[in-house]
């Protein structure tokens, strides 16, 4: 069963999607915000975001962006503006394929029916439990249960704390700064405050959570004068 993640402040055109895709079976989440949309996208791995590119809080190109920072999932872009310049910004921000309003809703489900068998002939693809399994050694984090284990053993954390570690974990090696970790897990008004120091505060809490040492960490590492990073 695809699951479909539908992005549009439009609630008659949202429902009017929906309706179709379960249909034709698939598993539809809606959201009606860019906020509400990198919130539902962080929470759970889908095989297909229309994404609309009008929203309020973020709009769509800011959305696909942060999404990309975190999942490669297909998005679809939707919106009224048909220009070159709007479909080229849509793919530089890493959309996979852009329709225009007013669209027929079986372009939208050939279009999703596409990338779908696109996806399921590329080797090595995981199943759908296996994507939300995320082991690092003796770590294993549960994205669809949000849920962390050391050795065997759950580790209790909060939202946020899970949050910060899911997106070090997903993307390994790779160094966030501060500013950066501070605009996806807590939002750009956070990020207008620019106190960094809650994220300072976060990661060690973090560490004394699921590190053996927290002074000398085996998992995330800081990058000094940069950020942090989770190592494998």
């Amino acid at each position: 069963m695809a699951r479909v993640l539908v992005v549009d402040d439009e609630k008659l055109i949202v429902k009017g999607i929906r309706f179709s895709l379960e249909q034709d079976g698939m598993e539809v989440d809606c959201a009606y915000d860019g906020k509400e949309a990198i919130e539902k996208a962080q929470e759970k791995e889908y095989d297909i975001v229309l994404l609309d590119v009008m929203l309020p809080e973020h709009d769509g190109f800011e959305v696909c962006q942060a999404i990309r920072e975190f999942s490669e999932m297909p998005i679809i872009m939707l919106t009224a503006k048909g220009g070159d310049m709007e479909k080229i910004l849509g793919l530089e921000y890493g959309a996979d394929d852009y329709i225009t309003k007013p669209f027929n809703i079986l372009e939208v489900k050939a279009r999703i029916k596409a990338i779908l068998r696109r996806n399921s002939k590329r080797p090595g693809r995981r199943s759908h439990a296996e994507n939300n399994m995320v082991v690092c050694g003796d770590l294993k984090l549960d994205r669809e249960g949000r849920r962390v284990f050391i050795q065997e053993r759950e580790i209790n954390l909060t939202a946020k704390e899970f949050d910060l570690l899911e997106l070090l974990v997903t993307h390994p090696n790779k160094v966030y700064s501060r500013e950066t970790l501070l605009g996806y897990v807590w939002g750009n008004k956070a990020l207008d405050s620019g106190d960094v120091r809650t994220v300072d505060v976060h990661v060690r809490r973090l560490r004394e959570k699921i590190e053996p040492s927290p002074s000398d960490p085996r998992y995330v590492h800081t990058k000094w004068g940069v950020g942090y990073y989770f190592r494998v």
